[in-house]
């Protein structure tokens, strides 16, 4: 047993210092950005925020409305190829380029991945999405994809230490997925014990990723605007929002009025609820690591991700930042005891 004593830091520990600006508007910051990935050798460019794989989030018609904004969705994997087909029949390539194909690491995953891919070139992106990134047989199936699929771009994930980064890339991997424990509807350090300060994993393995050649995804943590500029700070090359996208009209979370107000369910992809509905239920062997909640219903998503990109822009304005590659050039965080004032609640 060891004790590593330096402090992890999350969100909330920090805020950034402003520097001074030449900007004189929002409008002047430019957030696309433009990637050639390590091992696929694909340029993708872009607005790099995703639309984390939950089946009560990333649906076919969120994947529409992001690529509006030229932002990406990790289509969740429980769809059928039927349905694939389908969208992929009525979706042209703008939206197809914004889609990441997900899987699980199942013999039966790598067949439907194989299929579902065979629809269209367009369909570029794959994600092999694991709560713990941490065994070998991950790493092995993240080799096989990349056998299998040169010119994909693989996303792999979760893991939050350097040292893992660095493997998976080895392994094949274009990107990495950053978070274990940080989301909203997750339990896993309730249940496990297990994880890590979501801001201190992706500043180390932003580090590790970029020595190599590679990108990270900052997965989770994310309650504002604001959460999302400092995981960008840090040194995310995307950051993965659930909750926050949660509760919108092209989300999949079932729809419930009460006393005259709507709302819609969220869950985590390892609570029970998800399991009832995709697994047959909670297995003997394990724990469910996630919650269900019911949020006020949204409306469109649209203007979540107006806030959200107004947000991030801002904050470019006050580090001085005109482009988004800038900013974690830019940063300079100080640790922090406070947030805001909510002397009258919360916005």
């Amino acid at each position: 047993m060891r004790i590593e004593e330096d402090l992890k830091l999350g969100f909330r520990d920090v805020l950034f210092r402003p520097k001074r600006s030449t900007l004189n508007s929002r409008a002047q910051v430019e957030l696309n950005r433009e990637f050639t990935f390590k091992h696929s050798g694909r340029r993708w460019s872009g607005v790099p925020v995703i639309a984390a794989n939950m089946d009560t989030v990333a649906t076919f018609a969120m994947a529409r409305a992001l690529a509006r904004h030229e932002m990406l969705t990790a289509v969740h994997k429980h769809y059928s190829v039927e349905q694939w087909q389908a969208f992929v029949t009525e979706s042209g390539a703008e939206v197809l380029k914004h889609v990441i194909v997900s899987t699980g690491t199942s013999d039966k995953d790598f067949e439907k991945l194989q299929q579902i891919l065979a629809l269209s070139d367009d369909l570029g992106f794959i994600c092999i999405d694991v709560a713990n990134g941490y065994s070998e047989h991950f790493a092995a199936f993240v080799s096989r994809v990349r056998e299998q699929c040169p010119q994909h771009t693989i996303i792999a994930g979760n893991v939050v230490t350097g040292e893992m980064v660095e493997e998976l890339i080895l392994c094949g991997a274009d990107i990495v997925k950053v978070g274990i424990g940080p989301g909203s509807v997750c339990t896993t350090r309730v249940k496990t014990g297990v994880g890590y300060p979501q801001l201190s994993a992706i500043i180390e393995c932003a580090d590790a990723a970029h020595g190599l050649g590679g990108q990270i995804i900052g997965d989770g943590g994310c309650t504002c605007p604001g959460d999302v500029a400092k995981a960008f700070g840090g040194g995310a090359d995307f950051v993965m929002l659930g909750g926050m996208l949660a509760a919108h009209e092209e989300c999949g979370g079932e729809l419930i009025e009460r006393d005259g107000k709507q709302y819609m369910k969220f869950y985590g992809m390892s609570s029970a609820s998800a399991m009832d509905k995709h697994s047959g239920g909670v297995a003997k062997y394990r724990a469910a690591e996630g919650k269900t909640v019911e949020l006020a219903y949204r409306g469109p998503v649209d203007n979540t991700v107006n806030d959200v990109l107004g947000g991030v822009r801002s904050t470019c304005t006050y580090v001085g930042a005109q482009r988004l590659k800038e900013l974690t050039k830019r940063t300079t965080f100080i640790r922090v005891r406070e947030q805001e004032n909510n002397v009258y609640g919360k916005e």
